[in-house]
């Protein structure tokens, strides 16, 4: 890898890992244990926010207590490392991420998922050996992106903030990339609508595909795509 080579930082949860159906699952079975009503994923794209106690506050009327996000946050966690069993990459991901490197540029992870669960996670796919580096969320669950991509980008030898390219489904990971002097690129198929995402003022796109290929853009140091 040159040392002006592009980099993507990838999202996982939503972005290459596809796992809408755990998500949901979980959260309502969170929901379940306070009493509260389940949602679909049409609500919960729409309501969606960090961090994730304000999250609850649209669905609930008022911020969960202490003691109800301790129960909602445990419970969700466990119900999640169920369902995420049947979940599975992002359509065309393992080929994207192997083009990506193949052309001489560098990718990294970066997850709000608790990073001891999220590298088996990664290596079960057969995908560690694309990323030079794989973060996951250390500290409580709950909270913005910002301050570890801050840490996550310092420890990218070589990469430059000008020629990074945030891809995620969430207006969080555009916030994050803000923070480091990077770009981003929103993708639709996770835990936003379009609606929201396009909110953002960034590019949205439906595909993995065309996230990549407007990283390569926005890496170039172009416009985004009209």
């Amino acid at each position: 890898m040159g040392k002006h080579a592009a980099h993507i930082v990838w999202d996982w949860n939503g972005t290459l890992f596809h796992d809408n159906d755990a998500v949901i699952g979980a959260t309502n079975a969170a929901f379940a244990e306070i009493g509260l009503e389940p949602i679909t994923l049409e609500q919960y794209r729409e309501l969606y926010c960090v961090p994730i106690p304000r999250f609850y506050e649209r669905l609930m009327g008022r911020l969960p207590t202490e003691a109800e996000w301790e129960v909602m946050d445990e419970a969700f966690h466990r119900h999640y490392t169920e369902w995420r069993a049947a979940c599975r990459l992002a359509d065309g991901a393992e080929v994207l991420l192997a083009d990506w490197q193949s052309a001489g540029h560098s990718q990294s992870i970066l997850s709000m998922y608790g990073h001891d669960d999220l590298l088996p996670l990664v290596r079960g796919f057969g995908i560690e050996p694309h990323f030079i580096r794989i973060d996951g969320r250390t500290g409580p669950s709950g909270g913005s992106k910002a301050e570890h991509m801050v840490r996550h980008v310092a420890a990218l030898a070589g990469v430059e903030p000008a020629r990074t390219v945030v891809i995620g489904d969430a207006a969080d990971d555009a916030t994050a990339a803000l923070r480091v002097g990077a770009r981003a690129v929103l993708y639709t198929g996770g835990s936003h609508s379009r609606g929201s995402l396009e909110a953002v003022g960034v590019p949205v796109v439906d595909s993995l595909a065309e996230a990549v290929a407007e990283a390569e853009r926005l890496a170039a140091g172009g416009s985004p795509a009209a």
